[in-house]
């Protein structure tokens, strides 16, 4: 899923109209079937033999193996289960940089979009929360009709948020989320990365598993500039003025630790 999504192109996803339909053309195609769960039941399909112990249903008794082993095995079924996923998405005035007709939000928005109609295809329980410096938004994770567009309508307002702290909230939310599932964190991580790894640790404390998108403007990845420019901060960092050849190397060098430390 994440191989799929990660080579969205933003121009194409910018020219559709309405999230729905975004998220439809992300997905449809790419759906491989429902995940499994470890857990054993009767409802769905053959999953393993085992031996016969007392106290087992002697129904599930496969006599065809008896008959050819002399021994009593019962069938094991895999079921299917409901999994509770919270996409957990950065609003900081960073995620508004663009270098093209498409903001690091808003590509981060049709992501989150597509992603919450994957896991709403497969009947499972979806649910969303945006951030700042605190936790903006919490719509908690349903799976019933109606759910999936009060998600997608909440996705196509977003507007960053005027200070940002991403420790704190995600903290935040690592509390407020009591069910174990999976949690998807959607920022471009630009903050201090032991916040970030101690919150991350703490969902995981929590029994979630963990699936982060790292959002990035090809810009930011590149550093393309080769004329004198003004570097406005987004966050309260003031502007800076620099003669692109002079910081490219310490800034991708930058880059580069801060991005090789979060992995």
């Amino acid at each position: 899923m994440a191989n799929v999504l990660r080579f969205i192109d933003p121009k194409i996803l910018a020219s559709i109209s309405g999230m729905e339909l975004r998220a439809k053309t992300v997905v449809e195609g790419f759906l491989s079937g429902l995940h499994k769960s470890p857990y054993k039941g009767f409802s769905v399909e053959f999953a393993e033999y085992r031996q016969y112990t007392p106290g087992d249903d002697p129904r599930y008794i496969d006599w065809k193996v008896f008959g050819r082993f002399d021994r009593y095995y019962v069938k094991e079924f895999e079921e299917e289960t409901n999994l509770n996923c919270h996409i957990v998405l950065d609003l900081s005035n960073s995620m508004s940089f663009s270098s093209n007709d498409l903001t690091k939000l808003e590509y981060a928005s049709y992501l989150a979009a597509s992603l919450a109609y994957l896991i709403s295809k497969q009947r499972d329980g979806i649910g969303l929360v945006t951030f700042g410096d605190k936790i903006e938004t919490h719509i908690p994770a349903q799976v019933r009709s109606g759910h999936l567009q009060s998600i997608l309508l909440e996705l196509s307002q977003l507007k960053t948020a005027e200070r940002t702290d991403i420790g704190l909230p995600l903290h935040q939310v690592a509390d407020a989320i009591n069910k174990k599932g999976m949690v998807v964190l959607i920022s471009d991580l630009l903050d201090d990365p032991e916040k970030i790894i101690h919150a991350i640790q703490h969902f995981r404390f929590r029994g979630h598993e963990v699936l982060v998108f790292n959002i990035f403007d090809a810009a930011e990845i590149t550093f393309p500039y080769q004329n004198t420019i003004k570097f406005v901060g987004l966050e309260g960092e003031g502007d800076f003025t620099a003669i692109p050849y002079n910081v490219r190397d310490d800034y991708l060098t930058n880059l580069k630790e801060h991005i090789t430390y979060l992995e």
